[in-house]
């Protein structure tokens, strides 16, 4: 009778940990299509910024350092890998660009521009959508660190060497204390 009620144990255990770590398995791949989300987001602005460049520089070209600026932000943020960084470019990306966009009050013809009003209204749609996806994403990231921190997946997050992911800060929001 010992032998069964130990058996029945170690079953009820094992299924216990399958489920927990399934649950962990879930939560990391919701953040990584979470993430997945933010990147389209990105790779669409920074399809939509060499567009916004030529357009304000056929109507505002002694505004080259403001271009410059943009492209230069863009190209970082190409090439950046760290979340930090990545976070910390787009945002001052995303400044610049609101820069470019803010020309049309100094540029009548830039502000009449079809062109120019339609990339506005893409990089407007753009904006929207990417903070919509970075509130999805840091609510899977908040979820699957809960999960990773918390008893009694912190067991199998451990044991299955989990770690917890890094939030997606919009330039220099400030970290929450401990």
């Amino acid at each position: 009778m010992l032998g069964w009620w130990l058996g029945a144990g170690a079953i009820a255990a094992l299924a216990v940990l399958v489920v927990l770590f399934n649950e962990l398995i879930a939560a990391r791949n919701q953040v990584r299509a979470a993430w997945s989300d933010i990147d389209v987001q990105l790779t669409r602005r920074h399809d939509l910024v060499p567009q916004l460049v030529a357009a304000v520089q056929g109507y505002a070209s002694h505004e080259r350092a403001t271009l410059e600026a943009v492209t230069a932000l863009r190209q970082q943020a190409l090439q950046a890998i760290a979340l930090a960084d990545k976070s910390r470019i787009e945002a001052a990306l995303a400044q610049q660009v609101n820069r470019l966009l803010a020309l049309q009050e100094s540029y009548p013809d830039l502000k009449a521009s079809a062109n120019f009003l339609k990339l506005q209204h893409d990089l407007v749609e753009v904006e929207d959508h990417l903070q919509y996806a970075r509130r999805f994403y840091n609510g899977a990231v908040r979820a699957l660190n809960n999960r990773i921190e918390t008893f009694p997946s912190l067991i199998v997050a451990r044991l299955a060497r989990f770690i917890p992911a890094e939030f997606y800060r919009h330039g220099d929001e400030q970290q929450a204390p401990d």
